[in-house]
């Protein structure tokens, strides 16, 4: 299946419909990481994209960046956030190191706290 991703909303214990979701492909440079983008995506009913980030054809090694608009669904749900948001975007780094294999990226998220895995 290459790559996917699955947001689960802890604060409402539901799938996180809706929230916006960008993927960027990014390199390493003396400057810092360069990052591209390579789709924007709007998570469906079940907290998924309609299908994979990347097929298993698709997907190459190397390192990703997913940033989740995570303040932007809690506020569309009806959440009173602080100004300051604690949580604006969530980015999670990571590295695909065997292009062969399926990587899913679940994020476990409230307005205050969040937390990710290697899924299957």
């Amino acid at each position: 299946m290459g790559l996917s991703t699955h947001v689960l909303d802890t604060m409402h214990g539901c799938p996180a419909a809706g929230m916006a979701v960008a993927l960027y492909a990014t390199q390493g440079s003396a400057q810092g990481d360069v990052a591209s983008l390579v789709a924007r995506y709007v998570l469906n009913a079940d907290g998924r994209t309609d299908g994979p980030l990347y097929s298993n054809v698709e997907l190459q090694a190397g390192t990703y960046r997913l940033v989740f608009d995570v303040a932007a669904y809690f506020k569309a749900k009806g959440v009173q956030l602080p100004e300051p948001h604690f949580l604006n975007r969530v980015s999670l780094d990571f590295g695909i190191a065997h292009a062969d294999q399926h990587y899913h990226v679940p994020l476990l998220v409230s307005p205050w706290s969040y937390s990710t895995y290697r899924g299957s």
